[in-house]
């Protein structure tokens, strides 16, 4: 059970980066303030997605290795 909730709360980190970068890409003329406020989520979702994976990865090899 818990190997499934940490690789959905990965792909939900991976789902935030999409959509911040899509309002980006539209609120970059219109509004700068606003952009680059997500583009700061954008920054912290891929790292929080990255860090989410490898701590999962590191949980499964010490599960296997017991």
């Amino acid at each position: 059970m818990n190997k499934k909730v940490y690789k959905i709360f990965e792909y939900a980190y991976l789902v935030m980066f999409v959509l911040s970068v899509v309002a980006v890409v539209t609120s970059w003329n219109s509004d700068r303030d606003r952009a680059y406020l997500f583009l700061f989520f954008s920054v912290v979702s891929i790292f929080m997605y990255f860090f989410k994976r490898n701590f999962r990865k590191k949980l499964e090899k010490r599960q296997q290795d017991n």
